[in-house]
């Protein structure tokens, strides 16, 4: 009976043992439970293709660009535990593109080993995020690995050796220590198996004859494009994310470089389909997307803090016509990809991204339990919404409807915004946005040293432009913001008040002078449009099935008074 006892009670300590364990790991844990995709439901394409034709014979370098790698190829390399996870491989990298020091870069390859292991870090897996080390020297592999001048052959055998340690076919799918309960990331993902898939590669081209190097019969081709496939037609799931979408674009950088043509093919139409979203979405390098995903970034409030800025300036400044003076502030661990990559934006995106040739209206479906965008835009202005948060799970940061205008606002103080219903975006459902109208269950804020160009007791007329008008009636609990393309404030205030003298209906419905009647819902349930009507016509408001991307180009608003 002893004995029985005696078992009975280990079996309870085991057992109180795993509770406990679970105990802890589960809230540790559960932020990369929802920083991943569900299901992957894939999106109609929608009306508006994405711009794949290039003609343009862009530079090989910019002002921009060679100040890139000049401040990587100077900056010192560190220890590696420190600072292996991103500056270490980038200064690698920078001194053999400038042939700067290589004595010393190569006896610094040799010196390491991996600081840590592939795949998220969290408390249970604490030496994480070695993958963003292997993105990094991905890069030097292939520039210079059949160059024994610039990396010499005991580095270039240690670098495939020691420092790329993954090959093989079977991709690692979970996060470390987490029992293969909890997917990792795509970010993750693709940094990962996009250095095994390209180590891989790299030895099958340099005549190796094992098969685990041969991708196409252990199968880590055709689940890798299967991946890329899967974020493509369902979008990604961490688009907008600080800081995951910079890794998720770089990793594609490297798979559009070095990968095979299929994979070549399907990186490239990937970052085609992103960097279009962006060229849609953003005015003059500034982009304040609808939601951001992962809370720490909930107070973020600048108009430059987006990742992708990191790659779009420096691809502009190799514009044969570029801007002038392009500068970039931050981000320049994700810029210098595009100081070797062979990647170049497609002739459309990149003439959207300097200059808006016409007006449009354009709705961003992100799938199932997501939140979409919306953008309303034309020379000179960008109106943005679509942010609304949809549970905790989510890690949706809903953020304020705001108008870009051709300024230099670079805070969202500093431009016209407006969220609500109160001040915690997890109320907020910020969808009310048709072409060059906006409305939401709040206060509209108006920067401090916007001054009314003509006013009445609804409403208040801004003359921003020359021939560019911003309307606004606001309330502690409504606004609302039309944009009009005129310049004459007082004709455009006789035309509104005429349209839309009544405060109560305001708040279901905007006439828009000589153009459509919109009707709204700004306390809509959180899983559909503001937007009800237009015209009486009812819209599509289930925006969880919402093409990939679907609207006008070239629409006949602003309207004209």
């Amino acid at each position: 009976m002893k004995i029985k006892s005696k078992r009975w009670a280990t079996l309870a300590i085991v057992i109180a043992g795993i509770v406990g364990a679970g105990a802890w790991a589960l809230p540790r844990v559960v932020p990369y439970v929802s920083a991943t995709r569900l299901v992957a439901v894939p999106l109609p394409p929608g009306n508006i293709p994405t711009p794949t034709l290039r003609s343009i014979q862009w530079r090989e370098d910019s002002d921009l660009t060679n100040q890139i790698i000049d401040e990587w190829a100077k900056r010192p390399l560190g220890d590696w535990k420190t600072e292996g996870k991103i500056n270490a491989p980038r200064s690698l990298l920078a001194r053999l593109i400038r042939r700067h020091d290589l004595d010393a870069a190569n006896d610094y390859l040799i010196a390491q080993t991996p600081w840590g292991n592939a795949g998220s870090t969290w408390p249970g897996n604490p030496n994480g995020d070695y993958d963003f080390t292997m993105a990094g020297l991905i890069p030097i592999l292939f520039l210079f690995g059949d160059d024994s001048n610039v990396l010499y052959p005991p580095a270039k055998d240690h670098l495939l050796n020691t420092l790329l340690p993954l090959d093989g076919g079977e991709p690692l799918l979970t996060v470390p220590r987490t029992a293969g309960l909890v997917p990792d990331t795509e970010n993750h993902l693709l940094m990962t198996e996009g250095s095994r898939y390209l180590k891989n590669r790299w030895m099958m081209l340099h005549g190796s004859q094992l098969a685990k190097h041969d991708n196409l019969s252990n199968g880590l081709e055709q689940w890798l494009l299967d991946l890329i496939e899967e974020i493509r037609s369902a979008g990604p799931y961490e688009f907008n994310s600080i800081p995951y979408e910079g890794y998720t674009l770089t990793a594609l950088l490297n798979l559009e470089a070095f990968g095979s043509p299929s994979v070549q093919s399907a990186a490239r139409g990937l970052l085609d389909q992103l960097n279009w979203n962006y060229a849609v979405g953003s005015l003059r390098f500034r982009r304040f997307p609808p939601f951001r995903r992962q809370y720490a970034h909930a107070a973020d409030t600048s108009l430059m803090g987006d990742r992708h800025v990191g790659l779009i300036k420096p691809w502009i400044s190799l514009l044969p016509d570029s801007p002038k003076d392009l500068e970039l502030r931050g981000n320049r661990h994700i810029a210098i990809w595009v100081c070797w990559s062979p990647y170049r934006l497609p002739d459309q995106t990149a003439q959207w991204i300097v200059e808006k040739p016409a007006d449009y209206f354009i709705r961003i479906g992100h799938g199932p339990e997501s939140s979409p965008e919306i953008y309303s835009g034309g020379p000179g202005y960008l109106l943005s919404g679509g942010g609304v948060h949809r549970g905790d799970r989510s890690l949706i940061v809903a953020r304020p409807i705001t108008l870009i205008l051709d300024d230099p606002a670079n805070e969202l103080s500093e431009v016209l915004h407006l969220a609500g219903p109160g001040k915690n975006f997890r109320d907020w459902n910020n969808t009310g946005v048709w072409q060059n109208v906006a409305a939401a269950a709040g206060p509209v804020h108006i920067p401090p040293r916007w001054k009314p160009a003509a006013a009445s007791t609804l409403w208040k007329i801004f003359q921003r432009e020359s021939n560019l008008c911003v309307a606004v009636h606001s309330r502690d609990d409504f606004g609302v913001v039309h944009i009009v393309r005129s310049s004459d404030p007082e004709q455009v205030l006789r035309s509104l008040q005429s349209a839309n003298s009544n405060a109560k209906q305001l708040r279901s419905s905007f006439q828009i002078p000589n153009g459509s009647l919109i009707r709204y819902d700004t306390h809509a349930a959180k899983n559909r449009w503001v937007i009800q009507q237009v015209d009486g016509r009812p819209m599509d408001r289930d925006f969880d099935r919402w093409p990939s991307m679907i609207g006008s180009i070239d629409v006949t608003n602003p309207s004209e008074i």
